[in-house]
Order: structure tokens, then sequence, then C-alpha cells
């Protein structure tokens, strides 16, 4: 090869090498701008895991003997897809309740004008046959008092002449004697008996996010946490979805069983309530086409489930809140199992036979479910250790009752509604755990013995209702959790 050419390649050799190096030292140059550091970490892949991550839950539930993992298969597989098929059934559909109650501790100068915030009352002929007329007595909804034609048939001679020495009046004595026995054992207000309450079709109703809002809502709950809680102090907020109690201050060893039992539970309800309302949001009151829609354009919104739970928004306890559903959701589901044999017992009337007898087969399918539950919440631990246990029982039932009475001061009805609905459910499934009418063994003094009676305390329909649509419910938010999960990912 001549001398000129070997020389020609020699130069384009150095040339493209030169280029090859400002090419590389530009890659680097751009690398190290874009990282500022040795040690950087893509900050839009730590905000996408963080906004994963936190509501991907793991491990124990607290105060609990089992993880989230095995609740979310049981209830998402299990639990979720047979409460949803029962509780559009006439019997749990319809529930009696008085929303014109003033609020007893302030005035309450809040309603919601809002047209979302309304609630739809039944008409007397939507109503089942079977729930007509007075529903004071539980009596009323036995199967042979609605069938019976001839009030003197089967009845003892010498007896209905005993019977007849009785006034009315007198009776009437007797029943409020009963009820007010009865009364010791409840957790909350019921007010279906009142004048003033009436029908509702929950399925004309749902739960969901109206736009109540702002210093109303806000004082319902510091209500309950700050002035209804154990262990309450007043918490110097960073913002509106900031803890009211901190979780350490729950964590702590000193602090009791029964205390922290009732934390959990109103924090369980509250995310509950929250994760209803970010899964069916107002998202518009237009449709697609522009024009004004009746009932609202409603859908999942995910950057207002952020803001509820996510950690910059609630100092690191979004997390907490939302293991706190999966405690709450423990222990209605170990009242239902405990309840179970008098819930099998239930005709569930409602005055339609076909419909009846299915809610009956459905309901026993359930709770067998629900008694293979593998890892129950284990009530027995609270409440023992005598004098002291009967007062912390008492006080625990007075603070839960109070809770109930502040539902009458929500101003939106149809969140008055769902927040009545779900404290009376809560507070059955504490009656049904504490009272000890539902226990199968009872102590003697010398040991325990299985009981042979069957429960000594009934629950009125209005109770029974709550207690599922409740429990509905908090099925409900983990089966919504799961899917927001989803989303995330």
């Amino acid at each position: 090869m001549a001398p000129w050419r070997r020389l020609s390649v020699g130069r384009m050799t150095r040339l493209h090498y030169f280029q090859w190096i400002v090419v590389c030292f530009g890659v680097l140059l751009g690398l190290a701008n874009h990282s500022s550091g040795y040690f950087y970490t893509d900050s839009s892949a730590e905000v996408s895991d963080e906004r994963f991550c936190f509501c991907q839950l793991q491990g124990t539930i607290d105060d609990c003997s089992c993880n989230i993992d095995t609740v979310d298969y049981y209830n998402n597989v299990k639990i979720y897809p047979r409460l949803q098929s029962l509780l559009v059934k006439d019997f749990f559909r319809y529930y009696k309740v008085h929303l014109n109650k003033e609020c007893p501790f302030w005035v309450d100068d809040s309603k919601c004008a809002m047209r979302f915030c309304h609630v739809e009352h039944c008409e007397e002929k939507d109503i089942p046959p079977g729930l007509k007329g007075d529903a004071s007595s539980y009596h009323k909804y036995i199967k042979e008092v609605q069938t019976l034609t001839n009030c003197n048939e089967d009845l003892d001679v010498e007896l209905g002449y005993l019977n007849t020495s009785i006034s009315d009046k007198a009776h009437k004595e007797f029943q409020r004697w009963a009820d007010y026995d009865e009364a010791q054992d409840n957790f909350c207000i019921l007010d279906d008996h009142e004048p003033g309450a009436q029908y509702v079709d929950l399925l004309l109703n749902p739960e969901r996010y109206t736009g109540y809002r702002g210093e109303s809502a806000r004082r319902i709950w510091s209500s309950i946490y700050l002035e209804n809680c154990f262990q309450a102090h007043s918490v110097k907020k960073k913002n509106a979805y900031s803890a009211m109690i901190p979780y350490q201050d729950m964590a702590r060893n000193e602090v009791c069983l029964e205390h922290r039992v009732f934390y959990r539970m109103i924090s369980g309800l509250h995310s509950s309530i929250n994760i209803h309302l970010c899964a069916n949001y107002l998202l518009s009151e237009k449709g697609s086409f522009g024009f004004v829609a009746p009932t609202g354009v409603w859908g999942p919104n995910m950057e207002e489930f952020e803001r509820r739970f996510s950690p910059h928004m609630t100092d690191n306890e979004g997390s907490h809140w939302l293991r706190n559903l999966y405690f709450a959701y423990l222990v209605e589901l170990r009242a239902l199992a405990k309840a179970a044999p008098y819930l099998r017992n239930e005709e569930y009337f409602t005055g339609l036979e076909k419909d009846d007898r299915e809610v009956k087969t459905a309901v026993k399918d359930l709770l067998t479910v629900i008694e293979g539950f593998p890892a129950h919440f284990n009530e027995t631990a609270m409440f023992s250790g005598g004098t002291s246990a009967i007062k912390l029982k008492h006080e625990f039932r007075e603070k839960f009752m109070n809770i109930s009475k502040i539902m009458d001061c929500v101003g939106c009805d149809k969140c008055r509604l769902w927040g009545k609905l779900q404290v009376q459910g809560m507070g059955t499934a504490l009656k049904i755990l504490f009272s000890g009418k539902f226990d199968d063994k009872i102590d003697t003094g010398l040991g325990t013995r299985v009981k042979q009676q069957p429960p000594s305390l009934r629950l009125k329909r209005g109770e029974i209702v709550a207690l599922f649509n409740a429990f509905g419910r908090l099925s409900t938010s983990i089966h919504e959790l799961e899917e927001f999960r989803q989303r995330m990912r």
C-alpha cells in the first residue's frame, strides 16, 4: 500500500477514537448531572414503590394470631362473594332507622345541602309484608306469630283465664322491664322502635362520597377519637389526614389490651369508611356527553386514596390504619362465629316464603364458612381480672354507647345512615362477644362447664340486619383495598 494511503487510514482511526472518547465523556457527564452523586437512586422509582407499598400489607395483624394474607384470601375468595349475594335479599336490604334525631352534644347547624346527601325512604307498598307495622318487639318476626289466625287456638283455658286478669297496661310495663334488662347488654342506641323511625332500602342509598366534608365532618371524628377513645390526648395535626392518636401511643406495652382493642376497632371502622368513599367517589355530576346525570358519575379516586392513606400525608400512620381494618374485620368475624348456633335458628321472616327459605339456606352456608376460619380473634383474653375487669367493661360499653349517639350529629343524611348502621353492627358484635349470653361455656367457680341451654339473650331484627351489613362493609373494604393495589401495580 502507498505511504499516503497508510497515513490516511491512521488519521481516520485516530479521528474515530477521538470521537468515541468525546461521546463517552458526554454520556458520563449527562449521567453525573442527572444523578448528582454516586449514591443516586431514581426518585420516580422510589415514589412508585412507596405508592404501591403503603397498601401492600404483610405479616401478623396486631393483637391477633393470623396474618394479612390469610384474611385476604379467605375474605376475597370465600366470604365476600357470599355476602354480596346475601345482602341484596329483602330481609337485609330494608333497615329501619331514625335519621331525624337531634344531636345531643352540640347545635347541629351544618346540614348537608348537596342532593347526594339525601336519603330515599321506602314507600309502604315497597316494604315486604312481614316487616310492616310495629317493630318494637322481635316476637313480631317469628314465623308462628305471623301465621297465627285464631288467637284462641292451642291455648290452655286456665292459663287464658289467668292472662285476662292482667291489664294491657301491666303487660306494657312488664315489657318495659324486660327491655330495660336486655338493654343493659347493649353497646349502642337502638332507635328503630321510636316514633319517626322509617324503613330505608340500603340498595337505593349506597354508601359513597357525597361531598360532605370540612369542619362538620372533622368534628365528628375528633369527638370520637379525642373524647371517647382511651388514652386520647390532643395532637397537633400537620394536615387533615394526620393521626389524632398516633400509632405509637397505642403500641406501647403499658396500654392494656382492652384499650388497644377499642381504638383499633374505631380506627378500622374509620379506614373502612374512607376506603368506601375513595372507591365510590363523586367524579362528576355530568355524564360522558356533558348532560347532568341524575345519579352522578361515581368511581374510584386514586388520588383521594393516596391522600387518606399514603405515608407522606399521614405521618406514616396510613398503613397502621389499614391494618386496623383487618382487626375490626376479625372481631366481627368472631362475633358471627360465636352467634352462629343462634343465627342458624332464626327464620329471617319477611312474609315471602321462597325468599325466606333461600335466605336461611344462604345464612347457614355463610356461617359454616365463617366457623371454618383457621385463626379467630380470642375475646376471652379481655375483661379477665375480677372487679377491675367489670369496671373496665362498663367503661368500654359506655364509651361505645356514646359514639353511637354521636352518629346523630352527622350533617349528611346518607353518611348518618351508614354511620348508624355500621356502629350498630359493631355494637351488636361487641354485645355477642362480651354480654356472656352467647358463651358456650360458663365459669362455675370450680372450673368451666359447657352450657346446655340456648342463649338467654335474643337479638332484634334491626341488630341482625346491622350486624350482617356492617360485616359486609368491612368485607367490601378489604376487597376494594385489593383492587386499589391492582391499580397501583
